[in-house]
């Protein structure tokens, strides 16, 4: 089976039709830039012209960097505020014409890693955290997602800032931190998860796990941790596997 797979994140809006069987790209991937204003419309007319690059009429799966509850949009970290309580499934229909599916973006990711990607995330208690302009999270528990977990706005240190303002991607390149100088604040925040939830295995995802050779060897937790198999794809690939299972509702939680 097919699907077109959509990734919504703060910087850029990607998409790829994937075979669903395999998890593997059918065509290369488009991507665009996110616009600086990310309000719904504006967006809408990107997932819009996606569908149009790919001559797609079929269902389509959205990732969203924020909670996500019956295709609504509850929060809005990284995007425009506009965004909360909007309902994204039927905005994104009414722009494209196709069923849509809404999902939590780190929640796509980490479905689609226990699926296709180590086969250690494939059982046991799995935390996958995306790497990138914030930090997304997806709790897998012997294969069933925990949907909306928000682990990356979990409060750390002396001022209680949130992880994701102390240890996301964007952090380390306005920070201008070096890779050691990273993985000390990534190894604090993965202990703090650790010792919360006692998982048996870390999935570190986003654009940076294709540089995890210069940071994995650096972190202290001691709870196994290993890159993304599917990098930066896995939100698209696992918005497409969203779209498959709710081809007909429009709506996913």
């Amino acid at each position: 089976m097919q699907a077109l797979g959509i990734d919504i994140g703060g910087t850029g809006i990607k998409g790829a039709v994937v075979d669903t069987d395999t998890g593997e790209f059918v065509v290369e991937r488009l991507r665009i830039e996110t616009p600086e204003r990310s309000t719904p419309d504006a967006v809408a007319a990107i997932v819009a012209q996606i569908t149009g690059h790919f001559d797609w009429t079929g269902p389509v799966g959205c990732t969203f960097p924020g909670v996500v509850g019956g295709g609504v949009i509850r929060t809005a970290a990284n995007v425009d505020k506009s965004w909360i309580q909007a309902d994204a499934a039927s905005i994104f229909a009414t722009a494209t014409g196709c069923p849509i599916v809404i999902v939590n973006d780190a929640d796509a990711a980490g479905e689609a890693e226990a699926r296709y990607g180590h086969p250690d995330a494939r059982s046991g208690m799995v935390v996958m955290l995306t790497l990138g302009t914030g930090i997304g999270s997806a709790l897998i528990n012997d294969g069933v997602l925990v949907p909306n977990t928000e682990l990356g706005h979990l409060k750390m240190g002396k001022k209680q800032l949130d992880a994701e303002d102390l240890a996301a991607e964007s952090v380390r390149e306005r920070d201008e931190l070096g890779w050691k100088a990273w993985s000390k604040r990534l190894s604090t925040y993965l202990s703090d998860l650790e010792n919360l939830l006692w998982p048996d295995l870390f999935v570190l995802g986003g654009g940076v796990s294709k540089k995890s050779e210069k940071f994995v060897p650096h972190l202290t937790c001691r709870t196994p941790v290993v890159p993304a198999k599917l990098l930066n794809q896995a939100g698209i690939v696992g918005a497409a596997l969203a779209a498959t299972r709710h081809p007909e509702s429009g709506v996913s939680t």
